[in-house]
């Protein structure tokens, strides 16, 4: 193949494919191709949604203070370390 003919081929091909690269990008710049399927919210949707969530935080902090963290008696707390001393015990001698 003569090399001359040949680049003339892949000139035409770039300057054909320019020409489409063209036309797409005026297709583009006037908002002809939407932009995203996705629907938003509506202002008066994310309103209601807004008091809705601000009511909750309304009525939890009405409710007083938090409730009280669950304590341990002394006892308790020294029976479950005398049993966990007891299984570490264990698997020491095992070892």
């Amino acid at each position: 193949m003569d090399t001359s003919r040949f680049l003339v081929e892949v000139e035409s091909e770039i300057s054909r494919l320019q020409h489409i690269a063209e036309a797409l990008r005026g297709l583009a710049s006037n908002g002809s191709t939407p932009q995203s399927k996705r629907k938003g919210i509506s202002a008066a949707g994310r309103r209601r949604i807004s008091l809705a969530q601000k009511a909750r935080w309304a009525k939890s902090a009405t409710k007083g203070e938090m409730k009280p963290k669950r304590t341990m008696s002394a006892s308790a707390r020294r029976k479950i370390a005398a049993a966990q001393r007891a299984r570490w015990a264990k698997v020491k001698k095992a070892a």
